[in-house]
């Protein structure tokens, strides 16, 4: 019951910020329009500095052992080959193909995965959580321009992809906090106060957007394609991962972000590259929109289950 009460009260606050922000749109407090554009502000600014912030202030050790990154790089490596064989055989139409790999592997690591990570870990360690975004985030966007390519006949611009992935905020801020960690840059104090307080509007403001974002009246005309994407996404590939991350002795915050890496809800911004590259843009939406709403459940059993075990 205390590991029910526990897993309870580390999830529930999450998805009350999402909840509070999807109310405040249909209440016409915050417009889809402002949502976006806040939404560009805390992926260019906020979460930069909160995984800066995060990286240069943990300790070297948790460089030491790399398991942990290659198990992330190669699972989803992995992961993404098995929808690329398996979804064409269940699934005709290109265009939803397209639409259901991208949803089905390409997490929302940094808006639900890094809040998570440090509701489970309160004031301790999260190092390896932030460190994982400079090899996950690359890969997630680099599949998912790959898979929309693939599936609407077209070919990759190599060039594209690569300055995106040099242009990324997010890669920038964790590349920046390594490079303080290594070198043993010492920041200002009169600059700490800020970095700290900037960091601290990262989380709940993702997530207050992540539910402003979210749009309830395109739903349920692909019931098949999205039983397939939310299984994917929410239970097969997570219970596997986390399966296999704890046999190889992975415990603590390295599992939590396994959980988190491969069974967090779809990206929001999967549904907007979708559209863009003629994919099924309305199934891309209802998958994100399912996933979200269906990962209040999942993540909720995965982490009550791994609290009950004691391997976080």
């Amino acid at each position: 019951m205390e590991n029910f009460v526990l897993s309870l009260e580390i999830v529930l606050p999450l998805f009350i910020v999402m909840a509070v922000g999807y109310a405040c749109k249909k209440l016409e407090l915050i417009t889809e329009d402002l949502a976006k554009k806040m939404n560009g502000l805390v992926f260019r600014v906020f979460l930069p500095v909160l995984l800066c912030k995060n990286i240069y202030t943990s300790s070297l050790d948790s460089l030491k052992d790399p398991t942990v990154f290659v198990f992330a790089g190669v699972g989803i490596v992995l992961m993404f080959l098995a929808l690329m064989f398996i979804i064409p055989k269940l699934e005709k139409d290109e265009r939803k193909c397209g639409a259901i790999i991208q949803a089905a592997f390409r997490s929302n690591y940094a808006y639900f995965g890094i809040p998570l990570v440090q509701a489970i870990f309160p004031g301790g360690d999260t190092s390896v959580a932030s460190l994982l975004v400079v090899i996950v985030v690359p890969m997630f966007n680099v599949l998912a321009v790959v898979t929309l390519e693939v599936f609407r006949g077209g070919k990759a611009n190599l060039m594209s992809i690569i300055r995106k992935i040099l242009t990324n905020p997010l890669i920038i801020g964790s590349v920046a906090g390594l490079v303080i960690l290594l070198t043993g840059i010492r920041i200002p104090a009169i600059l700490q106060k800020p970095i700290d307080d900037l960091s601290k509007v990262a989380s709940p403001l993702a997530l207050f957007l992540l539910g402003a974002s979210i749009n309830f009246s395109k739903t349920g005309a692909h019931v098949k394609q999205l039983a397939m994407a939310v299984l994917g996404k929410l239970v097969v590939f997570p219970l596997i991962a986390v399966s296999l991350g704890a046999l190889m002795g992975m415990r603590g915050v390295e599992l939590a972000s396994l959980l988190i890496i491969f069974g967090a809800p779809t990206a929001v911004n999967s549904a907007v590259m979708a559209q863009q590259m003629g994919s099924d843009g309305d199934l891309a939406t209802e998958a994100v929109v399912f996933t979200t709403a269906f990962s209040a459940v999942t993540v909720f059993l995965f982490v009550f289950v791994l609290k009950s075990l004691a391997l976080i």
